[in-house]
C-alpha cells in the first residue's frame, strides 16, 4: 500500500465523533477544550506544549489545599481536612484515549489526596508540655490597634514547627493590608497622632520572640526598632515589616513545637508547647511589668511595621 493510502487509513481510523472534551469535578464543569486547540497541523499529533499549559490551568482550578488540625477557641482539637491535587499521569492517559477517538468526551478530573501536615494525633501529642511563655500588655481602648494585635495573634496561633524547620513571621502572618482586615491604628507620641495600617503587629512579633527565646529555640533573624518600645524591655523587641525586617527562628529540637497565641483584653500572650519527650534547654528572659505602657511610635518604622 502507498504512503498516501496509509495516511488516509490513519486519519480515517482516528477521526473522532466529537472534537470537544469536558473536564468535570464532582459533576461540575471545570473546563472544556477542543481537539483543534492542541493539534499540530493536519495530522492527529498532540502539541504537548499547549497541552501542558492547559494542564497547569486545570490543576490550579481543581487544587484544594489540605487544612491542618488546629486548636479551637474552646481548647478542643479541630481535625484537619484532606486536600487533593490533579493526577497528571492519569489525566494524560485519559486525554490520549479521547484524542485518538476511543474515549469519553466528558471525564471526571482524576485527583489524588493531599494529607494535612499536622493531624489531630500530632497536635494532641505536642500540646502537653509547656516550654516557653511570654506576655505583654497594651491599651485595649485603642480599638484599631487592639484589633490588629488580635488578628495577627490568630494568624500564628496553632502553628506547628517540625524539627529542622524554620518559622518566618512574615510568611505565616502574610501582608498586613486593609483587604485582610487590618486597620489604621493611631499611636500618640508627645501629643502627635500618627497612623499606619497594621499598627500593633510588632508587639505580636516581639512577644513571640521572647517566648521562643525562653524556650531555647534558635533565633535566625531578629531586628530591633531604632528606639525603645514601651511593651518590652530595652533590646527585647522584634520589629517586622512586609518586604523588610522579619523574625525567623529554627526548631533545632528533636520534637515538633506548638505555638499558642492570644491577643485580647489588653494582654498579648504566647505559649510554646511540645511533647513530653522533648529535650530542651530554656533560657532566662526577664518579664515586663504588667502595667499598660504609654503608647509611643518609631518614626522610621511606624507606617510599615505597625509598632
Amino acid at each position: 500500500m502507498s504512503v498516501i493510502g496509509l495516511l488516509f487509513l490513519l486519519l480515517h481510523h482516528t477521526e473522532p465523533n466529537d472534537d470537544s472534551l469536558t473536564i468535570l469535578q464532582n459533576g461540575q464543569v471545570m473546563t472544556s477544550v477542543d481537539r483543534s486547540e492542541h493539534a499540530i497541523g493536519v495530522f492527529p499529533l498532540l502539541d504537548l506544549e499547549k497541552y501542558h499549559q492547559w494542564e497547569i490551568m486545570l490543576e490550579k482550578k481543581t487544587y484544594r489545599e489540605a487544612k491542618n488540625a488546629i486548636i479551637g477557641s474552646g481548647g478542643q482539637i479541630v481535625p484537619g481536612e484532606q486536600g487533593y491535587r490533579l493526577d497528571r499521569r492519569k489525566l494524560l492517559e485519559q486525554y490520549y484515549t479521547f484524542w485518538y477517538g476511543e474515549g469519553s468526551t466528558a471525564i471526571e478530573a482524576p485527583m489524588y489526596p493531599v494529607h494535612p501536615k499536622v493531624d489531630a494525633e500530632i497536635l494532641a501529642s505536642i500540646r502537653v508540655k509547656p516550654i516557653g511563655y511570654y506576655v505583654t500588655y497594651f491599651n485595649s481602648n485603642n480599638k484599631n490597634r487592639a484589633h490588629n494585635i488580635a488578628l495577627a495573634a490568630k494568624a500564628i496561633d496553632s502553628a506547628v514547627v517540625f524539627p529542622g524547620e524554620t518559622f518566618s513571621f512574615n510568611q505565616v502572618v502574610g501582608m498586613r493590608t486593609v483587604d485582610k482586615g487590618y486597620k489604621r491604628a493611631g499611636v500618640i507620641v508627645r501629643g502627635e497622632l500618627s497612623e499606619g495600617v497594621g499598627g500593633g503587629i510588632c508587639q505580636v512579633s516581639s512577644t513571640l520572640f521572647n517566648a521562643i527565646d525562653r524556650a531555647g529555640l534558635q533565633i535566625v533573624k531578629r531586628y530591633s526598632h531604632s528606639r525603645n518600645v514601651p511593651y518590652v524591655l530595652s533590646g527585647r523587641d522584634a520589629t517586622v515589616s512586609w518586604g523588610g525586617p522579619d523574625f525567623v527562628f529554627e526548631n533545632a529540637y528533636n520534637q515538633p513545637i506548638l505555638i499558642r497565641a492570644y491577643g485580647n483584653g489588653g494582654r498579648m500572650a504566647v505559649s510554646i508547647f511540645s511533647s513530653e519527650s522533648i529535650e530542651y534547654k530554656p533560657r532566662h528572659v526577664p518579664s515586663i511589668s504588667n502595667r499598660i505602657p504609654e503608647e509611643t511610635k518609631d518614626v522610621r518604622h511606624q507606617s510599615v511595621n505597625g509598632k
